[in-house]
């Protein structure tokens, strides 16, 4: 429709879940929620008010923090498996970059070497042959 706005779902990091509803969607209690907050587990957004607001990403963390806990890991161990998979998801993405950029450097050095075979020698100057002993010459100059 021509004069009507479309919709845009919301991101994945857009905040936009009052405390309520990340509550009921992650299947927690709203006061659980405000301790994991306060241990650092999760970090909500805030409105101007001071309002909590949750991502849809931090409903799916409170779900796994409650798969965790509910399998008998404790908070710190939580904390813990959350940092190694935080560390994990870091270096996958730089392995990505990195292996990106050697593909990238790899063309270019074959592109180079391509150019080098069909435009002939770079080196332009001639080939010198080594100084026999006794003949070499010593560039000296005096301190000042």
């Amino acid at each position: 429709m021509a004069g009507r706005p479309r919709y845009e779902p919301p991101g994945p990091d857009s905040a936009v879940y009052v405390i309520s509803v990340a509550a009921e969607l992650s299947g927690l209690h709203p006061q659980t929620l405000r301790t994991y907050e306060r241990l650092g587990l999760i970090m909500p957004g805030r409105t101007g008010g001071g309002g909590r607001r949750y991502t849809h990403r931090d409903v799916e963390l409170l779900r796994e923090i409650s798969d965790l806990t509910s399998a008998g890991i404790g908070i710190e161990g939580v904390r813990r498996i959350l940092d190694l998979e935080n560390r994990v998801a870091a270096l996958v993405q730089r392995n990505e970059e990195l292996q990106a950029e050697l593909a990238a450097t790899r063309e270019a050095l074959r592109q180079a070497a391509a150019a080098r075979r069909t435009d002939g020698p770079v080196n332009k100057l001639p080939v010198l042959r080594r100084p026999e002993p006794g003949q070499s010459v010593v560039v000296w100059r005096r301190g000042r």
